[in-house]
This record gives structure tokens, C-alpha cells and sequence, in this order.
């Protein structure tokens, strides 16, 4: 059974570091600014102020998404854990900083195996109480690779679209084994396949609020 998406006006993306959103989601940020043009992203990263992946990652996110706000932390790469507090505290003060509420949040999921990426899952829950949480997957060495519960099918274009803009803006990572276009397109087409979609990026879902028809 599908559902549509619709009337969505802000979108909140968020990444433990500088490549994970457009990793993790970037062909979906792609299908949501193809079907919502005027629609408002605002990033967020806890690590990579102040070096060099702060620029391919500002690059970048313009490129999936002309227009986007993006905040970008200085917390300390893979060591985020023993910072919680200082993570805690930033996270807050940019969901307190939006101008409008969030439709959707999108961010690592909860059982990812990198110790950045799950508390930053663990941390949304706590800051965006009432929006969808929908969590995102990335290829890496650790096999963990979750049960995706949402699936998000996107077209030819859009999965190569991602693949070339990651290539493009991201020359610092393409040295690592699952930095490429087999990797990228792989995944989505297992995704697809599985969702009766020739490509799609699959997501971890934990509460799904649906209302049937309209509500006062």
C-alpha cells in the first residue's frame, strides 16, 4: 500500500558529519524539491566546522537543495559520545532557532553501528517530539544495514543525479571503499527492488501518525 506525501513545507535534514545527509537521503531530497519547489530545508551537522568538509559539505547541500539553511558544529569526529552535553545543547539551540515548525525530520536511525550517528538519532527524538522521524541508512565496513520500514522511490535521474553530486562535492572521501557509484546505485536498486521501484533509499521509521480524512 502506498501513501503520498503532501502539503509539505519544511524540511529538517541531520548528520553526524559533513556527506552523511547527502548519503544517507540525497535522491529523496532531490524527489522532494522535484515535487515541492517552494519547500524550506534546513540542515544541520554536528562535526566539520572550521575544515575543509565544512566547504564540500555547504557545496553540496546547495546542490540537492538550492536555498538550504545549513549549521554545522564543531564537535569532535567519532567521539561525539563523550560530548553529549555540548551535542545536546547545539541540537537544541537550532531546533529553537527555526523559524517554522518542521513537516519532516530526516537523520541517521537509532541502531546505526557509528557511535556519531546514533546519538544524533537518540538526540532527535528528544528535540523534535511531534514530527516524523524517518532514520537513514549508509554503506560502510560495519555490517549494519537496518530492516527499512518506509521506502522512498526516486527516479533514474535522481539516483544518478546523487551519485554524480557526491562524486563532485565530496573529493576527500572518494579514497574509502564504499565511496562509489556501485556502492550508491547498489543500495538503491536493492531498495527498489524491494518497493516494486527500479531505484529507491529506504528509511527506519519507529511512530507513524496517519489521519483518515480531516480533523478539527
Amino acid at each position: 500500500m502506498s501513501l503520498e506525501l503532501s502539503g509539505l513545507r519544511h524540511v529538517v535534514v541531520a548528520g553526524a558529519h559533513c556527506d552523511d545527509i547527502a548519503i544517507g537521503c540525497g535522491a529523496t531530497l532531490l524527489a522532494i524539491r522535484e515535487a515541492f519547489p517552494q519547500v524550506t530545508v534546513s540542515a544541520f551537522v554536528l562535526t566539520g566546522a572550521g575544515t575543509p568538509r565544512e566547504a564540500e559539505e555547504r557545496a553540496a547541500l546547495e546542490a540537492f537543495c538550492p536555498g538550504v539553511s545549513v549549521t554545522i558544529e564543531d564537535l569532535p569526529d567519532a567521539r561525539t559520545p563523550a560530548h553529549w552535553s555540548a551535542a545536546k545543547q547545539t541540537l537544541g539551540m537550532f531546533a529553537r532557532s527555526l523559524t517554522a515548525a518542521a513537516d519532516l525530520v530526516i537523520g541517521p536511525h537509532a541502531t546505526d553501528a557509528h557511535q556519531d550517528h546514533r546519538l544524533l538519532a537518540e538526540l532527535l527524538v528528544t528535540e523534535f517530539r511531534t514530527q516524523p522521524i524517518w532514520g537513514y541508512e549508509i554503506l560502510k565496513y560495519e555490517s549494519d544495514l537496518p530492516h527499512v520500514t518506509t521506502y522512498i522511490p526516486v527516479s533514474d535521474a535522481q539516483a544518478r543525479a546523487k551519485s554524480a553530486l557526491l562524486h563532485q562535492h565530496y573529493p576527500s572521501q572518494t579514497g574509502h571503499a564504499w565511496f562509489d557509484e556501485e556502492a550508491f546505485l547498489g543500495l538503491m536498486r536493492v531498495r527498489g527492488a524491494q518497493c516494486n521501484a527500479r531505484y529507491a533509499e529506504g528509511f527506519v521509521v519507529a511512530k507513524s501518525v496517519i489521519e483518515i480524512g480531516e480533523h478539527s
